[in-house]
């Protein structure tokens, strides 16, 4: 009996010794927060099925990188406020969580790492670098759950240019850059289909393919191996990659705001105080509404003008939107995909009002859309897409208007780069992060 007692009272000690992870203790949190953590959650797990989706071209022609049919996030070194939100809207606390698996994933939704081949850490900063470690090197590998249970996960390749989302924290950030393309959060809130996602991640394929050679040689060889926040803790909720992407959209605002005008640069600055909180409110009632053709010719000027403010590596990235959308149209029907799912996408996004992001269609990139579907004879679907506007028409009623997008605007030997700065993130997200310093594991 007093074994029993001895053993009942070592295995209490050794429980209370234990780690312990958030509670949700029903706590008031930041509401936006909380939304923009929401929508983060159903971006993954929209994007992570795509991503597989799009690695079954197998493409032969383009650079390669190797990815996982997961994604996870982790609360690790967040306030405890943000802590209890980020449990709330998706389950997520300290150890590493999958928010977004692909179809036939190893591990689901929900799911939280314990190991990673062995290799088990209180940190789940080093947990991503390891797991990241084990994505490049193409190697199968296993992963233990805290449920006890071991699965064997195999990284699959894909065409250079990863698919990522801004983090919660910062949701209005966005880079373009040829090893990922940083979405802001607003794209998620159009609720994408399948095809749309697909979509989004072969147009950042499509970036990296077109414009890497022009991305490489401006940005003078960046440092890639070996660096603190390495690709796969970008978009992630860690305190350091917050605080990065923090800096990012500060300079992204500052170069914003020396291309557009008054209207669209409230447009551009204010999204992330006033305008997220209005757009929250906007989505819970749903609301759809037809808009006039001047109503989209202004969205488009709009989507233009967050396309004039990409500095750095986004802005040299933002002259080969065009080739990139030509790109992914292609590949779209190769995967036997609606290619105007690009054209359905843009229509949502306009129609919210969302038009700081890549996927809003500037006046540019719609007519060579619109060439490219007629000659596929899709161009009377494209008009039903729009609600009855005609592209056509639509260059008609923005020409007496001053274009964001004017004739060269996003001519690479054109145009100066707005970027000639000294700050750490003057050439984007993507580029000050990979020159971060090194941290031991």
């Amino acid at each position: 009996m007093r074994q029993l007692v001895a053993l009942f009272l070592l295995s209490l000690l050794a429980a209370c010794a234990g780690p312990k992870y958030t509670v949700d203790d029903g706590r008031k949190v930041n509401e936006v927060l909380l939304a923009d953590i929401r929508s983060y959650g159903a971006g993954e797990k929209a994007l992570r099925p795509a991503i597989e989706r799009a690695a079954r071209l197998k493409d032969a022609d383009c650079d390669i990188q190797w990815e996982l049919p997961f994604s996870v996030e982790s609360s690790d070194q967040l306030s405890p406020d943000d802590r209890v939100a980020w449990l709330r809207a998706l389950g997520v606390d300290e150890r590493l969580t999958v928010v977004g698996a692909a179809i036939g994933s190893p591990l689901k939704v929900g799911d939280k790492i314990r190991e990673i081949d062995g290799y088990a850490r209180e940190s789940a900063e080093k947990m991503m670098l390891e797991l990241a470690d084990k994505r490049d090197s193409g190697k199968p590998f296993r992963v233990t759950l805290h449920s006890g249970a071991t699965q064997k996960v195999t990284p699959f390749k894909v065409c250079r240019g990863y698919a990522r989302l801004a983090p919660p924290a910062t949701p209005v950030a966005q880079d373009y850059h040829w090893l990922l393309t940083v979405h802001p959060l607003e794209l998620v809130r159009a609720d994408l289909t399948q095809d749309e996602a697909l979509w989004t991640v072969l147009w950042g394929e499509g970036v990296s393919e077109e414009g890497g050679a022009r991305m490489k040689t401006y940005a003078f060889g960046s440092k890639v191996v070996g660096t603190l926040y390495n690709l796969f803790t970008i978009a992630s909720g860690i305190q350091g990659a917050t605080a990065a992407a923090n800096a990012a959209v500060q300079a992204a605002q500052s170069a914003a705001s020396s291309v557009a005008t008054d209207v669209l640069k409230r447009q551009l600055i204010d999204q992330a105080t006033a305008a997220a909180t209005s757009r929250v409110r906007e989505e819970a009632t749903s609301l759809v509404r037809k808009m006039s053709q001047a109503q989209v010719a202004n969205a488009m000027q709009q989507a233009a003008a967050n396309r004039r403010s990409l500095s750095g590596v986004a802005w040299v990235a933002s002259t080969v939107f065009e080739k990139a959308d030509a790109w992914a149209f292609q590949r779209m029907e190769q995967l036997h995909a609606d290619p105007l799912a690009v054209f359905t996408l843009h229509q949502k996004l306009i129609e919210k009002g969302l038009t700081a992001n890549s996927m809003a269609l500037d006046p540019d990139r719609m007519r060579a859309l619109n060439t490219l579907a007629e000659s596929r004879g899709l161009g009377d679907a494209v008009v039903s897409i729009l609600q009855g506007l005609k592209p056509d028409d639509l260059q008609v009623a923005m020409a007496d208007m001053p274009l964001a997008s004017a004739p060269g605007a996003f001519s690479y030997d054109a145009v100066d780069d707005p970027s000639q700065q000294l700050q750490p993130f003057a050439r984007g997200l993507v580029d000050g992060m990979l020159n971060m310093p090194v941290q031991s594991q």
